[in-house]
């Protein structure tokens, strides 16, 4: 496994646009919640952070897909993000969410760490 790589779900997990896989990262010192969803076959992931107002975003415990199943959308004051890319698409958003790299190989979901994020146990 590469270096700062880290497993977080088996592939199954992560149901297209379905419930998301929750996880715990460090992000500028601070304890965050994550979560990794599927969109249209493709594993990703962001901080459970609203770029409106930095509170968490998912409506019930791990939903954060609109009705459509298109976008991800802030349940407090309806700011809309791209799954692809975690871009604002509309409502009280500034800028975009904070994206997470996902791997998936061998049946399995990872998460990468970067500069600013890191994982729990360091």
């Amino acid at each position: 496994m590469a270096e700062g790589s880290h497993p977080l779900c088996n592939s199954a997990e992560l149901e297209e646009r379905g419930l998301a896989v929750p996880f715990d990262v460090v992000y500028q010192g601070q304890t965050c919640r994550a979560f990794a969803i599927r969109f249209d076959g493709q594993p990703k992931a962001y901080l459970n952070r609203c770029s409106h107002v930095a509170m968490e975003m998912d409506y019930q415990p791990d939903r954060f897909f609109d009705a459509s199943g298109q976008w991800l959308m802030c349940a407090t004051h309806g700011a809309v993000y791209a799954p692809e890319t975690g871009a604002c698409m509309g409502g009280p958003c500034r800028g975009g969410l904070v994206a997470i790299d996902l791997t998936e190989r061998d049946g399995v979901v990872h998460w990468h760490t970067a500069y600013n994020l890191k994982p729990l146990d360091f």
